[in-house]
């Protein structure tokens, strides 16, 4: 049985028959004892976000069932209806700057005790090639906004590759400096048909990219690949394939040992979006989420606290 601070019994026996003269040495002792507590890696991050489709017709938070507790929310009246524990994640999806359009959506939730931050914008294209056009400077209008009005919350993108996936690359995008966006999402997928499995490298080139483009790990979100099917097309030419059990936990394993400490880890997608198969409807993945989520959110309530003299 653990020690209430995470000591073994012969340690603390030590100190307590240690007189004043020995306590020096006791010291020292004590430095070079294994302490019995299992080893246990540090906690991944105990918020845990999957999006879209959280809420059923009764309003009812979906992934909470399963450990995730950051919800993406796109209404006050959702944030207010989260379990205790739970917090949301606001979708704003603009990047026109603060003007009317934001201040109105943004503005609610002023106050709002379970308000984590806000999604500014999934995937947003500084070119205009791919989709509307989104500039870093009308990014970091909002974000300023956000930080001096909502104090604590904040800002998150979801980054886009501007090349291949098998060669990604962030140059010309977004960063800290350039957006004063606080999170960036990283998103590889890995698993696709033309690839007949996963190539779980791309989480290694993704990360890379990334720091390449001066956005720090520290403020990497991980994105894990939750979907396959449906009507999505890869830049292979095939289409996203739905993890297994097996491939999935190589997916979280790559990823913990790349980037093993986040603000919030992402899995994309609870909710179907495009006649795909998702996460909300895949028992089999979700137990894998269950049994992480809890873990980590344990560990941190379980820590062994240290031993101050």
């Amino acid at each position: 049985m653990q020690c209430a601070i995470g000591m073994s019994a012969q340690a603390v026996h030590l100190l307590r028959s240690a007189g004043a003269a020995q306590l020096a040495a006791s010291t020292l002792l004590l430095q070079s004892l294994v302490f019995d507590v299992p080893a246990r890696a540090e906690p991944r991050t105990t918020l845990h976000f999957a999006s879209n489709g959280n809420f059923n017709s009764n309003g009812n938070y979906l992934p909470g069932a399963v450990g995730f507790n950051l919800a993406d929310v796109s209404s006050v009246t959702q944030l207010n209806s989260l379990p205790d524990g739970v917090r949301g994640l606001v979708w704003v999806g603009q990047c026109n700057g603060a003007d009317t359009m934001f201040l109105n959506t943004v503005r609610p939730y002023i106050g709002n005790a379970k308000l984590f931050g806000f999604y500014l914008m999934d995937d947003p294209d500084p070119t205009g090639l791919q989709r509307r056009r989104c500039t870093a400077d009308n990014l970091k209008v909002e974000s300023d906004w956000i930080h001096a009005n909502v104090p604590g919350a904040k800002t998150f993108i979801l980054l886009m590759t501007t090349t291949s996936s098998r060669k990604p690359s962030f140059t010309g995008t977004y960063n800290p400096t350039n957006s004063h966006v606080d999170l960036f999402g990283i998103d590889p997928y890995p698993c696709r048909t033309e690839l007949k499995g996963c190539d779980y490298n791309e989480i290694d080139l993704y990360i890379a990219a990334a720091e390449s483009s001066e956005v720090p790990r520290e403020s990497m979100v991980p994105v894990y690949q939750t979907f396959g099917g449906g009507n999505w097309v890869d830049d292979g030419g095939g289409q996203y394939t739905l993890p297994t059990v097996s491939q999935l936990e190589q997916i979280l394993a790559r990823w913990d040992a790349l980037i093993p400490t986040h603000v919030f880890d992402y899995a994309y997608s609870w909710g179907s979006q495009n006649a795909d198969t998702a996460l909300g409807s895949s028992p089999d993945l979700q137990a894998v989420f269950s049994r992480r989520n809890e873990s980590s959110i344990n560990f941190t309530l379980d820590r062994p606290r240290i031993l101050k003299w």
